[in-house]
């Protein structure tokens, strides 16, 4: 008897772990999200961007918000419990989600997100988002939360948040998942900077965004800035000699002005 009592406690045991793990990767269900931004988030030259449909965003509205209260009524205790993955997926989701319903308030009136802001502030600094338990700004997010040095350390951030601006990396036709949150932001890299009116070679120099100049400090965590685009040569369309001299110092670096227009479909 004790010889079959072991191993089915063991086998019980494996099944709790098993359980105990899948719950935790499914800690949160971002498929409300996932949903409209399938509909309403349209691809555009050859998927390296994408425009949003504002008209049809604002028509499911009540949805988004019902999202934004999922978000809202998550306690900062479950969100501790949850995997490094779950929770940069949460993070950047919530960004996303609610710069989504920022934009909704008076996109009819807009030409760009930053029109939202006033004389001493912009929108970013507004804390109008409740989150764990607090009220926050999408700055308490991003540079507060997702950026915070030694909590991510994930520069590939700057790729899948989005400021609803035509300058901006795309915002991503789907939500944010933690199974799948490696794969999702390489693409997210690879498709920014495959973009040539935002990342190009131009005259023996490499054009990049101002992104890059504005975070550059989060890309020495990967070492450099030179070596992260050096590592990611195949995407800027960059030959193995020019990578090399992006690594020397020898190729240089200029950075585009950014355009702040709302990436709506035209």
């Amino acid at each position: 008897m004790k010889d079959l009592l072991i191993p089915a406690l063991r086998f019980t045991w494996l099944l709790y772990l098993a359980w105990g793990a899948l719950a935790q990767a499914q800690a949160f269900d971002h498929g409300t999200w996932d949903g409209l931004l399938e509909r309403h988030v349209r691809p555009v030259r050859g998927g390296v961007a994408t425009e949003v449909d504002y008209a049809g965003m604002a028509r499911e509205r009540a949805l988004l918000k019902d999202y934004l209260d999922q978000l809202a009524a998550v306690p900062e205790a479950d969100f501790r419990r949850w995997s490094k993955q779950e929770r940069l997926a949460f993070l950047i989701n919530a960004y996303n989600a609610w710069t989504m319903e920022l934009v909704l308030s008076a996109w009819h009136d807009i030409d760009s997100i930053k029109d939202l802001g006033s004389f001493l502030s912009g929108p970013w600094e507004k804390p109008f988002i409740p989150l764990l338990g607090e009220t926050r700004s999408l700055d308490d997010i991003e540079p507060g939360m997702i950026r915070a040095r030694g909590v991510f350390d994930e520069p590939r951030i700057h790729f899948a948040v989005n400021c609803a601006s035509v300058g901006c990396p795309a915002l991503r036709a789907e939500a944010y998942t933690a199974n799948r949150l490696d794969t999702q932001l390489a693409d997210a890299t690879r498709r920014f900077l495959s973009d040539p009116t935002r990342n190009r070679l131009a005259d023996g120099r490499l054009e990049i965004s101002s992104i890059f100049k504005w975070y550059g400090k989060d890309f020495e965590r990967t070492g450099g800035l030179r070596a992260f685009l050096a590592g990611e040569g195949e995407a800027l369309g960059l030959t193995s000699a020019q990578r090399q001299s992006l690594r020397d110092g020898t190729l240089d670096i200029v950075f585009l002005d950014y355009d702040w227009r709302l990436n709506a479909t035209k």
